[in-house]
């Protein structure tokens, strides 16, 4: 049997042009996006892994249709976009729904929204919101930002930022 694996990503914003469109993203359709996406997932996330999704999974509606095609379990802490109640999120799919940040490993505080954490905190903040902005840095010895557009759209392995993190 396979180990179960951890992995991160946020902002996915399925079936979204807007969002295609406002953050540049390099594909040329929304269709294509997402396809894009849903091959970049599976090529990395296995059935028995796990997937902490940090919030806008999608535009309203299409939850069901694109969760259906991941692999592993998906975790959801609920962003600015996710308007449906938990079970509704539930019943497309997600095994896990929240509507506030949760602590992970007594460390990590995950979370749509970045949170205030410093060296002096006793947490490191994994968050999304905030896609490219240069205001915010990717790594930093107390977050990671996983926007999908800083993790080339591929979820990131909790190795991988814990790593990133300590470096």
């Amino acid at each position: 049997m396979n180990k179960q694996r951890i992995f991160f990503i946020a902002d996915t914003h399925f079936g979204s042009d807007a969002v295609r469109r406002y953050e540049n993203r390099p594909f040329d359709s929304v269709s294509e996006m997402d396809k894009a996406m849903i091959e970049r997932w599976n090529s990395v996330i296995a059935p028995n892994d796990i997937v902490w999704h940090l919030g806008d999974f999608s535009a309203e509606g299409c939850e069901k249709q694109v969760v259906t095609q991941l692999n592993g379990s998906i975790k959801f802490v609920k962003g600015n976009h996710d308007t449906e109640t938990n079970d509704y999120y539930r019943q497309a799919g997600f095994c896990e729904v929240y509507d506030y940040p949760i602590l992970l490993q007594g460390f990590w505080l995950l979370s749509h929204d970045p949170q205030y954490v410093s060296e002096n905190t006793p947490y490191a903040n994994i968050f999304g919101h905030v896609h490219q902005n240069p205001m915010y840095t990717t790594c930093g010895s107390h977050h990671f930002c996983v926007s999908a557009e800083r993790i080339n759209y591929t979820p990131i392995s909790f190795d991988e930022i814990i790593e990133a993190v300590r470096e």
